[in-house]
């Protein structure tokens, strides 16, 4: 029987206006510290955000997407914080900010196999 590691995940969002707390899940990362995994999987459709905020700079939202990608994998490209050790990386990534693109709360969960369950997450919560 394999064992169950507890993983740890946030929904990432893009939130065109702060003040309203309207929000649009574009993506999910997950922290696993048994197995050492940290991955994001992002789903972006330009042509739906601008819908959704007509004055949304989508570029912007792309790139910082991508940062968030970047230092998530801990490319070399992805500065400092992409060198920290993977919890450090994912407590940054969720900590709580307002700005365009956020995170959820932190939920916790327990799998065997992390990046089947972030693939999971990513279908039910995003596409």
């Amino acid at each position: 029987m394999q064992e169950q590691n507890l993983f740890e995940y946030a929904v990432i969002r893009v939130v065109p206006r702060v003040e309203r707390e309207e929000f649009m899940n574009v993506g999910v990362i997950l922290y696993c510290s048994k197995p050492a995994f940290l991955a994001a999987k992002i789903h972006i459709e330009p042509l739906r955000l601008q819908t959704f905020c007509e004055k949304l700079d989508v570029v912007a939202v792309t790139e910082a997407l991508n940062a968030l990608l970047r230092i998530s994998a801990g490319e070399d490209k992805s500065g400092p914080i992409g060198k920290l050790e993977n919890a450090a990386r994912f407590r940054w990534l969720t900590a709580t900010r307002s700005t365009v693109v956020q995170t959820s709360k932190v939920h916790p969960g327990f799998c065997v196999d992390p990046a089947a369950t972030l693939s999971s997450l990513f279908q039910q919560l995003v596409l």
